[in-house]
């Protein structure tokens, strides 16, 4: 297992997709010219920028990685070779996908320094009203590629039964915009101004939020941007979530692609 997620890292590292959304971190570089448009939030407005920007990397990251890791060695059939060893459908999905999450975690950290840099920067030329607070800006990257490594694992879950490039694309960005929106949307329907809708789009509600992952959990961003502090609770319960959503769906995955036919 060490060895396939070493050696899927490496054809990671050399993917030019990979390539071509990492230089688009480019734009980390006017972040501070454009904080200093805000006279009176400009350190504020750089630490969103600069969390925004990475998130919207990681965002491409899981997409683009996750749809394409299991797609392209099918379509090339690489698979076929690769499973024609004694390696398991299970361990071949299993390894595969946490060469992605570890590859993910990496660039996190990566983005992390940078992310930080731009904001010291900032904050060293336009006095923040408040300080820094730097456990919640890690803190918030960290949980953003949580969230995005469940998106890589639905990526997956479609790539097992998807002959098709598109569906494991335009899949993984339906589940992230459900996901980012299925909060709001139960909290809505279980208030006194939603009496009027009918109970079935109640019900609608309600199941969505169940079956979908609830990606608001990982959203640390307000807390990372005005100081506020974070309850231990904001932190252990999305990673309990984490821990159970997450074999859930790569269950489903290993189950799909074990009754796949390779032909």
């Amino acid at each position: 297992m060490r060895n396939l997620i070493y050696f899927n890292l490496l054809s990671i590292f050399r993917d030019k997709v990979f390539h071509g959304i990492l230089s688009v971190s480019v734009i980390f570089l006017v972040i501070p010219s454009i904080s200093s448009l805000s006279m009176r939030q400009a350190t504020e407005l750089s630490i969103t920028l600069s969390l925004s920007l990475t998130s919207v990397l990681l965002l491409l990251l899981s997409v683009s990685l996750g749809s394409t890791t299991l797609w392209k060695d099918i379509e090339r059939r690489y698979s076929y070779s690769v499973l024609s060893l004694p390696l398991s459908r299970s361990k071949y999905l299993l390894g595969r996908f946490l060469a992605v999450a570890t590859f993910m975690l990496i660039i996190t950290v990566v983005l992390g320094i940078v992310c930080s840099g731009v904001i010291h920067f900032a904050a060293g030329i336009y006095k923040p009203d408040r300080p820094v607070v730097w456990v919640n800006i890690l803190l918030c990257i960290l949980f953003s590629s949580f969230k995005y490594i469940i998106i890589v694992a639905y990526a997956f879950l479609f790539s097992t039964f998807s002959t098709s490039f598109f569906l494991p694309v335009f899949g993984a960005i339906s589940v992230f915009l459900a996901g980012s929106a299925t909060q709001q949307a139960y909290d809505y329907v279980h208030t006194s101004a939603a009496d009027t809708l009918p109970v079935m789009i109640k019900y609608a509600a309600s199941f969505f939020y169940y079956i979908m992952p609830n990606l608001t959990a990982f959203d640390l961003q307000v807390n990372a941007v005005y100081g506020i502090p974070i309850s231990l609770d904001s932190i252990l319960l999305p990673m309990l979530y984490l821990m159970l959503y997450l074999p859930i769906v790569l269950l489903l995955s290993v189950y799909i692609f074990a009754k796949r036919e390779m032909n």
